[in-house]
């Protein structure tokens, strides 16, 4: 709130200059930022009495927007990435979905392995978790496991973090 949206009876006020004016009528805040050519800001209406400050409202809202747009900028959106195994996978297209999965990982996304079962495959799941499991180990330089192997219909799922982020 700024100016007359202002109605408590006092305030703490703190001047343009940050120095503390200590609780003043809302009536003499109103004039001393009048005065300054200025806004009279409360900054903290949950406090009793409620802070308030002189200042400029228009370069505040710049300044909070400019602080928002930077850390939005910094900010580090982790994707999920989804590698598929079968349980009858080959060494060689094992390798090959291992080293996507690092990459991924090293790029600081989340890596989620699924295996699908088919048909007769259902009876062996213990299979799917025991290769679930060895590629974990084998991302264990790059990515720890942040949900273990579950089982969730004819599918078994694991996902792994990465250590270190972007």
């Amino acid at each position: 709130m700024i100016n007359a949206e202002i109605r408590d009876p006092s305030v703490r006020l703190i001047d343009e200059n940050g120095e503390q004016k200590g609780v003043v009528t809302n009536a003499v805040a109103q004039a001393a930022a009048r005065e300054a050519g200025l806004d009279l800001v409360k900054i903290a209406p949950g406090a009793v009495p409620p802070v308030c400050k002189i200042m400029d409202y228009g370069k505040f809202k710049f300044e909070q927007a400019k602080k928002l747009r930077e850390t939005r900028k910094n900010q580090n959106v982790v994707d999920v990435k989804e590698v598929k195994l079968s349980v009858g996978i080959g060494s060689h297209d094992y390798d090959f979905k291992l080293r996507n999965a690092q990459k991924f990982l090293s790029d600081g996304d989340k890596v989620k392995v699924s295996i699908r079962f088919r048909g007769r495959e259902m009876t062996h799941t213990d299979l799917g978790a025991e290769l679930l499991n060895r590629f974990a180990a084998d991302c264990g330089e790059v990515g720890s496991v942040e949900k273990p192997p579950k089982l969730e219909g004819r599918q078994m799922s694991l996902v792994i973090s990465a250590k270190t982020n972007k």
